[in-house]
């Protein structure tokens, strides 16, 4: 609702214009116009008068975004209609039968238009019909200028509330244009610190172990590896989030792969809730961390993510020595609890589950099954024509 209100303030002025011009059309009718009209043209400049208080009440009142309730949109409609109700007792029978407009004029839209910017398009047409019902209780025996209020008020609801809907809409758009501005601007600051440092580091620590051999070599290795990760994540763009709050796993994903992990995703984006991505990323990053631990310098891995109707399933699955039976259990109840805690129990807290396939010898797979929240829609990718 913030960024609806925001983006309305133009529309809030412009019914404050309104409803001064409506009040200044009404002044002009009943001095000049249809003076002749009233029978009781002195209580219709007490009504004037009290249009104008209104007027300014109420533009007032409407200039703070919290004082819009339904409380306050509600009293202004009640205080329009018996505005416009008193006409009945202030202008002569035939001056309403031959179509002279009421003392409120076209003032009485005002409260129409207010409904539609706050509550959108269908309270802006139901407003005009409460307000088309009192005046065609003023002018029922000529049914044709009835109606062509009625029309004119319903016009005017709809479009209103569908200029504020398209305006919040836009709004929404624009907000996350900036959020995503920002962050490349503080992803590329970062990549260049990194570059900078970081990397530098990294590529003369794997230069170094290739040149010293034995241990240090495979300290190298493990920081080319690092080295190239990292270049793929700064230089890959960043998850940003889509205004409902989620992302594609794929960006999170992809930049893992390297020389010994191989992922395979989707052409598609695959949309995840912003945290439980995260923490899926996490649970697939600890699996391979097994990987290197365990595996030895020479042990691949592959990742494959899968995208199903209310269903992520990522598999990682490694050719290692595997794990002995019982190991996992021996482990735990040791402390060491990398896979229970960093991938089975991050799976549990979101809703998912992991389960682990190991044959000593021929590998591992870990598989991560996630339910997508009903709120993130399955992507699908676009068919021909």
């Amino acid at each position: 609702m913030p960024r609806r209100r925001q983006s309305g303030e133009p529309l809030w002025r412009a019914i404050a214009v309104f409803r001064f011009a409506g009040l200044g059309y009404a002044v002009l009718l009943t001095a000049v116009v249809y003076p002749s009209a009233y029978v009781r043209l002195g209580w219709a400049w007490a009504v004037i008068a009290v249009m104008t208080a209104w007027t300014v009440a109420t533009t007032m009142a409407y200039a703070r975004p919290e004082r819009r309730t339904r409380l306050l949109l509600s009293t202004d409609l009640v205080v329009t209609a018996g505005l416009l109700l008193s006409t009945a007792a202030l202008q002569y029978p035939s001056a309403m039968r031959h179509g002279v407009m009421p003392v409120t004029g076209i003032w009485v839209a005002g409260p129409v238009l207010a409904w539609a910017v706050r509550y959108g398009r269908r309270a802006g047409a139901i407003t005009a019909l409460i307000l088309s019902g009192c005046d065609f209780l003023l002018r029922s025996e000529k049914i044709t200028v009835a109606l062509n209020g009625v029309v004119l008020l319903l016009l005017a609801g709809v479009v209103v509330g569908h200029l504020a809907r398209l305006a919040a809409e836009v709004e929404a758009e624009r907000q996350h244009a900036v959020e995503v501005e920002a962050t490349s601007r503080e992803r590329e600051r970062l990549a260049r610190d990194i570059h900078d440092s970081v990397l530098q580091v990294l590529a003369m620590v794997q230069r170094r172990g290739a040149e010293a051999g034995g241990a240090a070599a495979e300290l190298g290795r493990l920081a080319g590896q690092q080295e190239a990760a990292l270049r793929s994540l700064v230089g890959g763009g960043g998850a940003a989030a889509s205004p409902s709050g989620d992302v594609d796993l794929r960006t999170l994903v992809l930049p893992i792969q390297s020389d010994q992990v191989t992922v395979s995703a989707p052409a598609q984006s695959v949309r995840l809730e912003k945290d439980a991505a995260r923490e899926l990323t996490a649970a697939i990053r600890a699996a391979l961390d097994n990987v290197r631990r365990h595996g030895g310098e020479r042990a691949r891995a592959w990742v494959l993510v899968e995208d199903e109707p209310g269903l992520v399933t990522v598999t990682v699955r490694d050719d290692g020595p595997g794990i002995a039976e019982g190991r996992l259990a021996e482990a735990a109840a040791a402390g060491r609890l990398g896979v229970s805690h960093s991938i089975c129990g991050r799976l549990r807290e979101l809703g998912g589950d992991a389960t682990i396939r190991s044959v000593p010898g021929e590998g591992t797979e870990v598989e991560l099954r996630l339910p997508r929240g009903p709120a993130v829609p399955l992507a699908r990718a676009p068919g021909p024509g």
